[in-house]
């Protein structure tokens, strides 16, 4: 497991990072989320070992991160930074070898990797003459190709259509799912919301949520629900307690005041007919970076 704990960093008397402290577990995806000039980029490359900190530890199996351990990291940085002379598969055959890949072996993983990003008919190809996108893809295939134990991603997803979002993100779930710790940062909140498995929101260089996604959707929770009922639900406009947000006929969204509030209205729908769903309505990542950025 890759831990951060109370990374500091300052310029001057500007403060960019402080008390930063999160981890980034094996098998699991972690979204790493925040407004420009947060301090992602920061925390990223003090945890690669690219820029120094001023306070704090970063940590891989509780050990200090060591230059052989880097070596066993994953980077993409938001820069592309390939060299746009070569040809993509000879670039990724390279990389491989660079991390000690056999000439044939460093073959076999990169076409793999390069066909599963949809590069197979741009193996010949000069990078530079590649679209944005398909760069952006080639330069995932470069942080991916020697396997490593830990990812880091700087907006990966940046410049790449719906489809090729589906690419990558399947790319990089099946690398959690192989056991890789993956941190990525993106401001694209829905693709977050819907691959990640944990959350970190920084804002002003501070931490200000950290967990399992469904943690802590659960933790801003409202008391809102919905109810879906064949009769009509107008009843609920005059219920002690109870906000209507949203109704038609036998649907409506509505806030309670309380949880015994919600259980009355459930007990009530459950009397006037048959409910065929009443449920608490969980905030999108989008609403809780909102929250807790204010």
């Amino acid at each position: 497991m890759l831990r951060l704990r109370g990374i500091t960093k300052s310029y001057g008397d500007l403060r960019v990072l402080d008390d930063v402290s999160f981890d980034v577990r094996p098998g699991r995806l972690t979204g790493f989320v925040g407004g420009n000039g947060a301090g992602k980029t920061t925390t990223m490359r003090i945890a690669l070992g690219l820029l120094s900190k001023d306070a704090g530890t970063v940590t891989l199996d509780d050990a200090e991160v060591s230059a052989a351990d880097r070596r066993r990291f994953g980077y993409m940085p938001e820069e592309r930074g390939l060299y746009p002379k070569m040809k993509v598969l000879e670039h990724i055959v390279y990389l491989a070898r660079l991390h000690g890949f056999s000439k044939a072996d460093a073959a076999v993983d990169a076409r793999a990797l390069l066909e599963r990003l949809g590069l197979g008919e741009r193996l010949s190809d000069n990078v530079e003459t590649l679209s944005l996108g398909n760069q952006q893809r080639a330069q995932i295939a470069a942080a991916l190709v020697h396997h490593p134990e830990v990812l880091i991603l700087d907006e990966p997803f940046s410049g790449l259509d719906p489809l090729a979002v589906d690419v990558v993100a399947g790319v990089l779930q099946e690398r959690a799912a192989q056991g890789a710790a993956v941190l990525f940062s993106s401001h694209q909140l829905d693709v977050v919301e819907r691959l990640c498995d944990d959350l970190v929101i920084i804002a002003a260089g501070t931490i200000r949520a950290a967990g399992a996604r469904d943690d802590l959707r659960a933790r801003y929770s409202s008391r809102r629900f919905e109810l879906v009922s064949a009769g009509d639900a107008a009843w609920l406009r005059d219920e002690p307690g109870v906000e209507v947000i949203a109704f038609d006929g036998g649907y409506a969204v509505f806030d309670a005041d309380s949880d015994e509030t919600a259980q009355r209205v459930l007990r009530r729908a459950v009397g006037q007919g048959d409910v065929a769903s009443f449920a608490p309505q969980h905030p999108t990542l989008a609403q809780i970076f909102k929250e807790v950025i204010q």
